[in-house]
């Protein structure tokens, strides 16, 4: 079966009244108010059928089907169907009978909404009717269409923000520290820290000769390493250039006279 010998239904009503009507006066268009509408000339069902490009409004009979009148529509809106000027639920149909012959009736719907879909359905198979027209239309001159330039016109320029990739690169960066060589280690995790001696020959040196105190924890922690032993020439200028020796004389000889009185034991 051939495409254009195919009938799709488009539209079903249950209930639609038909009237007689008068002929038009004037151009204004069609009033049912001029109509009888309490008294329908016939009731019946309502089918539109699409073949092809052609839609069929079909009258039929409730309940056996039986074929009451016809309108062929070839476009939408236009004469064939027309809609009254005083109320959304009539309209105006034309009306053949195979022969040649036409008449114009009034169809009413109860139902707005039934009225609504009365109007989309046409509306809609005529949609698709241009569509399939201008879909004929490209594929006979497929080169008659917008084409899509994406091309840039002279003088035409375009602009590049790349703004987080400098950021990125300047973050990736990372100052070296200035000083030469290799710092220091930190100590491992539950050490002590290590004094760190001053060089042979330095006053602080001289200090630590002098002094000697008793061990101390970071003596503790160099009690591996023995300690370095000054040279003659540093005693003997550590013995002439020490400024707090007479206090340390003074100290000394106060501590034998506090441990001879009170009998402690000095260390």
């Amino acid at each position: 079966m051939a495409e254009s010998d195919y009938e799709s239904v488009l539209c079903v009503k249950p209930e639609v009244h038909v009237y007689r009507i008068p002929p038009r006066a004037t151009n204004r268009g069609y009033r049912a108010a001029d109509w009888k509408l309490d008294q329908p000339d016939w009731t019946g069902r309502l089918r539109i059928t699409a073949k092809g490009n052609i839609a069929y409004i079909k009258l039929e009979d409730k309940n056996s089907g039986e074929l009451f009148a016809q309108s062929p529509v070839d476009q939408f809106p236009g004469i064939a169907v027309e809609s009254v000027v005083d109320s959304s639920r009539y309209f105006v149909i034309r009306i053949e009978d195979g022969n040649g012959r036409r008449a114009f009736i009034g169809i009413g719907f109860v139902d707005r909404g039934d009225a609504f879909d009365f109007n989309v359905g046409l509306q809609d198979h005529f949609k698709w009717v241009k569509q399939q027209s201008e879909l004929a239309k490209q594929a006979q001159n497929p080169d008659s269409g917008p084409k899509l330039d994406l091309g840039f016109k002279e003088g035409q320029t375009i602009k590049l923000s790349i703004g987080n990739v400098r950021k990125k690169e300047n973050s990736s960066t990372k100052p070296r520290p200035s000083g030469a060589g290799i710092g220091l280690l930190p100590p491992p995790p539950g050490t002590k820290t290590p004094i760190l001696l001053p060089p042979p020959g330095s006053q602080g040196m001289q200090n630590i000769v002098t002094q000697q105190p008793t061990q101390s924890p970071s003596a503790e922690l160099l009690g591996g390493f023995d300690s370095p032993n000054p040279s003659p020439a540093l005693a003997s200028h550590t013995a002439t250039t020490d400024l707090w020796g007479d206090f340390a004389t003074a100290t000394s000889s106060a501590t034998n006279q506090v441990a001879q009185s009170t009998n402690w034991v000095q260390f």
